[in-house]
């Protein structure tokens, strides 16, 4: 399925028109016509925002091969949070890192409260290298 075909259906199924989603993700209606019939996607963090008031993932969303849409959505919060204290090329490293350590976990299970215990420890141990490399070489301009 595509971006365009994911963005109409997830809408659908939340009974929204496009004006009403447009406000809730602080675009124009147009905007939301136009994710929904072109190629057109969404520029910096209206994904994060589209995604989130369609109650789905941002993978989900940006990856024709997912079907799931709630596919990684637990990371997406804590991407979020690492693109607004760093930049997109923080969000970049947090998602790497996320989808990387899931792979431990490959072939066992684990329960909500544990992928998110486990993705905030995570999170925790990035923001706190990064802060410490600020204090340390300061901040690039």
């Amino acid at each position: 399925m595509t971006f365009s075909q994911k963005v109409k259906q997830a809408r659908e199924v939340l009974h929204l028109n496009q004006q009403q989603l447009g406000d809730m993700v602080g675009v124009s209606k147009r905007s939301i016509a136009a994710y929904e019939t072109t190629d057109t996607k969404p520029r910096g963090n209206i994904i994060n925002k589209l995604a989130g008031a369609l109650k789905i993932s941002v993978d989900y969303l940006l990856n024709d091969e997912i079907n799931d849409p709630k596919y990684g959505i637990e990371k997406d919060p804590f991407i979020v949070e690492a693109k607004e204290k760093y930049g997109s090329q923080a969000a970049k490293e947090m998602d790497n890192l996320l989808v990387q350590n899931a792979a431990l976990f490959a072939g066992g299970s684990l329960n909500q409260e544990a992928k998110d215990a486990f993705f905030e420890a995570v999170m925790k141990a990035y923001l706190t290298c990064k802060d410490e490399a600020r204090k340390t070489y300061g901040h690039k301009e």
